[in-house]
């Protein structure tokens, strides 16, 4: 029985995508040489391509910027308060908000900056923050 399971965990997990594997990792090897990926431990590997999974919110609270705002403006300040309440699952879903993504390339969070930008709208009670996922951009109406 042991040597029947072995056999067919064997199958499943390599025999029968062997295939399929193969040409996957022809074609990443061909965008990605496999020299310049030895340079890396797995851990440093796994951040270059997944992206950062631990943030200091704090950290990214200094390095936005602000157009038509303060920090020191009342709307920023409530804003920042309220962000360091949620919990870190619901931080990481803004962070999906502002960038399509719940992560943060491999670079440190230090260079991670997005702005914020009051919209100027005649009735901003009647819209809602907006972002612009290419530029990093939050669209927050007073």
């Amino acid at each position: 029985r042991k040597e029947f399971v072995d056999l067919y965990l064997d199958y499943v997990f390599n025999k029968s995508i062997q295939k399929t594997f193969e040409d996957f990792m022809q074609g990443f090897l061909r965008g990605c040489p496999t020299r310049k990926w030895k340079m890396f431990l797995p851990v440093e590997l796994q951040i270059v391509l997944q992206g950062q999974t631990k943030f200091d919110w704090h950290l990214l609270e200094k390095n936005v910027t602000y157009v038509c705002y303060q920090p020191s403006d009342q709307t920023i300040r409530n804003f920042w308060t309220e962000f360091h309440k949620l919990p870190e699952e619901k931080k990481k879903m803004f962070l999906a908000f502002l960038s399509g993504s719940d992560r943060i390339s491999g670079y440190k969070l230090e260079g991670f900056t997005f702005c914020i930008v009051d919209p100027e709208l005649e009735n901003p009670d009647e819209f809602y923050p907006a972002a612009n996922t290419c530029s990093l951009i939050l669209f927050f109406p007073r």
